[in-house]
């Protein structure tokens, strides 16, 4: 039967397009028609490709490939969310030992099916990288949680960290206050590092135990040292101010995406045995855990919605681009 559906795509001078388009379903691959979508960061990154935007989408299943019910628990009327990767193999090395994210022959957000995007009314979709949201996750605060959360929620699961373990938040934004509720919620000491005390009161709400304003060199120095450092301010931070801070085998995840350079030496990392870790979103069954934690500990993000429309996607991304938006976009199907 296949879909026809209506996306919201980039273009070469920037401008947000409308366009239609049609898929016939593949073997493996679902329907949906999306209620909600998240507006990332990183969709910004797109807006100059002609390609459809929006990697946080929630919908429902209208319609299965032929190996679908074979294959999967997937059923039409499913509520289901999909996020930056589109399909993985299942047979790369990556792959095979749990690492989906991993996957040598992915296909992602920005490098395949240019034609659809979650900024739309349906998508044809693997179902390799699909996951059933949780019937306690109203579905639009599903969607920053597929990729934003799942960003913040890797470094803390998948890495070792224990509770009671000090875990330094920098920046209080779109990743940031997700960042202190799963810490919190996972029984971390949660330190917010922020530029401004105007966020205070809000990371003491959302979980934070302590709240610190960072300046220059020395601004830190009664903090006393956290384990784990998430980076997730718009801009990469002076490592100065924030070296002194971290104990001795401290893990630093810069979750910021940057093409800048982080201002690193090896003496930095040796004089305290640091490690840097490079982490994007999750794998397979840490995206699973990831949504049953929100659904249990009531893990939310903080949204404003806009409708799913040529306007309100461009007023999303007009406010993402100026920093305006508290804390997640979420587009709205009419």
């Amino acid at each position: 039967m296949g879909i026809d559906f209506t996306v919201f795509k980039g273009s070469s001078n920037g401008d947000i397009i409308e366009a239609q388009g049609h898929r016939d379903l593949k073997p493996t691959e679902v329907a949906i028609m999306i209620s909600h979508c998240g507006v990332c960061g990183t969709d910004e990154h797109f807006r100059h490709a002609d390609q459809g935007l929006g990697h946080e989408g929630v919908g429902t299943i209208t319609e299965v490939g032929s190996m679908v019910p074979a294959l999967s628990e997937f059923r039409v009327g499913d509520k289901v969310g999909m996020s930056w990767f589109q399909k993985v193999c299942g047979y790369c090395d990556g792959c095979v030992s749990g690492h989906q994210q991993q996957c040598v022959n992915r296909i992602e957000f920005g490098t395949g099916n240019h034609d659809q995007g979650c900024f739309g009314t349906a998508v044809a979709w693997d179902i390799s990288c699909l996951y059933k949201i949780p019937d306690e996750i109203e579905p639009e605060y599903a969607g920053p949680l597929m990729c934003g959360g799942a960003t913040v929620w890797s470094p803390l699961r998948d890495f070792g960290v224990k509770a009671g373990a000090r875990v330094g938040v920098l920046g209080v934004g779109g990743l940031g206050h997700l960042a202190i509720q799963f810490a919190s919620k996972m029984g971390m000491e949660v330190v917010v590092f922020s530029g401004t005390e105007s966020k205070r009161q809000q990371a003491l709400d959302l979980g934070a135990s302590e709240f610190h304003v960072s300046g220059g060199p020395g601004s830190l120095d009664k903090v006393k040292e956290i384990d784990v450092l998430l980076v997730t301010a718009s801009m990469l931070p002076d490592m100065k101010v924030y070296l002194p801070v971290m104990a001795f085998g401290a893990l630093l995840f810069p979750l910021t995406v940057s093409t800048e350079i982080m201002q690193l030496s090896p003496m930095d990392l040796i004089g305290k045995s640091l490690t840097v870790v490079g982490t994007g979103t999750a794998s397979t069954a840490s995206m699973r855990a990831m949504l049953q934690f929100a659904a249990k500990q009531g893990v939310r993000p903080i949204i404003e919605k806009y409708p799913m429309t040529l306007e309100g996607v461009q007023e999303a991304m007009a406010r993402l681009r100026e920093g305006r938006v508290r804390y997640r976009g979420v587009l709205v199907a009419p």
